[in-house]
């Protein structure tokens, strides 16, 4: 291998760890903020100010399902996030990740319009993971 290749090489896994570890803090930060664990820094505080908060995202939705949509949204946050970090299940992990991600943005768009989720970056994280997803696809192929 050239040093070149080499350097390319070691660049590709310096960033897809940087990817990975940069969605998965997100995702725990997320589901901190829902129970109030940033303290004065957090957004809702508490998991009743984002449960109001998910019935907002999701204003189409029937009000009986927003504690399960709340509910379900941080438990994958949190499964999500930690498989991230910790590397298992890559492909299906960042699969898991951007879908969760591009339903969030889609909730966003059609409650708050397109603006808010293009403003919180909500669909380029989404890509991203679907990156991830591609990355670790083209491996497994290349690995057959």
């Amino acid at each position: 291998m050239t040093q070149s290749r080499a350097r390319t090489a070691a660049f590709e896994r310096l960033a897809v760890l940087y990817a990975r570890v940069a969605l998965g803090a997100a995702f725990l930060s997320a589901v901190a903020d829902c129970f109030g664990l940033w303290g004065k820094y957090s957004g809702w505080g508490n998991f009743a100010n984002f449960t109001q908060y998910t019935a907002q995202v999701n204003s189409f939705m029937p009000a009986f399902i927003i504690p399960f949509l709340a509910w379900a949204a941080t438990v994958a946050e949190l499964s999500l996030g930690i498989a991230l970090i910790i590397g298992i299940w890559p492909r299906w992990v960042a699969i898991g990740a951007a879908t969760l991600l591009f339903l969030f943005g889609t909730a966003m768009a059609v409650s708050f319009r397109v603006k808010s989720p293009l403003d919180y970056s909500v669909f380029s994280a989404s890509a991203g993971a679907f990156l991830l997803a591609l990355h670790h696809s083209g491996q497994d192929s290349r690995k057959a």
